[in-house]
């Protein structure tokens, strides 16, 4: 199982306090920002900055070896090959692309990071994609755009956007938005690769997240985007088995070895029925938290 993505954090990629603060968030990849949280006339300040941080991110005070992203520019902006061309260095685990639309824009970042490489001193293919899913099309296509590269580790999906896109109202609700958030993981899943869900604006709100995050979890996301520190804990322990769940896996798990080889094709714990759609979630679910490493 490749190292899960639970948690990660935006920092403005022109704000040297902001990415200072970021080397203690405790997030499982800290999003280098050179898109939104971005103004046009800082975007060249901002590929320089990403560049200089990237690794004292990487090696800071969150632990050596954590994982950094940039996000990039859409296509359409004309601004994304100068930013890669600046920001593919040594110690950037990959590139989050804004608004994709379709295959084409995967498979473009995808040969931009391939000629970059080389030059980098970087494996061929090692750098990581995660497109964002924000719009009605990128919505439609987006078992498509999972598949669409073997860098996709993710795919997110920005609420904010697509309610843009859509000339439709955002609401603390969400209920405009509960078909395509719901559409997104199962077009992850499809193409086997992990759903990212969109942050919560309400960052002063930790009861309101927890329940947003759980929805997420329900749904089939395996990550969260946040835009505060405060959010990581309970993005984190959202998106992570609870030693509840773990101690209830390996219950199930040694419960069906024992009736399998007692010749059982099915079993009874704690008055449910256990066959094998069930040991099989509960495995999964092991295997999920030796991959976090809280299996212990």
């Amino acid at each position: 199982m490749m190292q899960p993505i639970r948690s990660l954090i935006f920092v403005p990629g022109n704000r040297a306090g902001m990415l200072e603060r970021a080397r203690s968030f405790d997030a499982d990849v800290i999003m280098v920002d050179l898109e939104d949280s971005v103004p046009l006339g800082e975007k060249g300040n901002a590929r320089d900055m990403a560049r200089e941080w990237v690794p004292v991110l990487r090696d800071g005070g969150g632990g050596a070896g954590r994982r950094v992203m940039v996000r990039v520019n859409s296509l359409d902006t004309g601004l994304t090959r100068a930013e890669l061309e600046r920001v593919v260095a040594p110690g950037l685990y990959g590139v989050s692309l804004g608004k994709v639309e379709s295959v084409r824009d995967v498979r473009t970042l995808d040969g931009l990071l391939s000629a970059l490489e080389p030059a980098a001193g970087l494996e061929a293919g090692s750098l990581r994609i995660i497109p964002w899913i924000e719009t009605a099309k990128a919505v439609w296509d987006a078992r498509a755009i999972a598949e669409a590269s073997p860098r996709v580790a993710a795919i997110a999906f920005g609420a904010e956007d697509f309610t843009n896109d859509m000339g439709i109202e955002r609401s603390d609700g969400g209920d405009e938005v509960a078909v395509p958030r719901a559409m997104v993981p199962v077009a992850a899943r499809a193409g086997e690769v992990g759903a990212l869900d969109s942050p919560f604006v309400r960052f002063r709100d930790p009861d309101a997240l927890r329940d947003d995050a759980r929805r997420a979890r329900r749904m089939g996301y395996t990550g969260k985007f946040a835009i505060h520190p405060a959010q990581l804990e309970i993005i984190n322990e959202t998106f992570s088995p609870s030693a509840e769940e773990i101690e209830y896996a390996r219950r199930v798990v040694e419960a069906w070895d024992a009736a399998e080889a007692a010749g059982r094709g099915s079993l009874a714990l704690d008055g449910r029925m256990i066959d094998v759609p069930v040991v099989k979630r509960a495995q999964n679910l092991l295997a999920l938290a030796d991959a976090i490493g809280q299996a212990g």
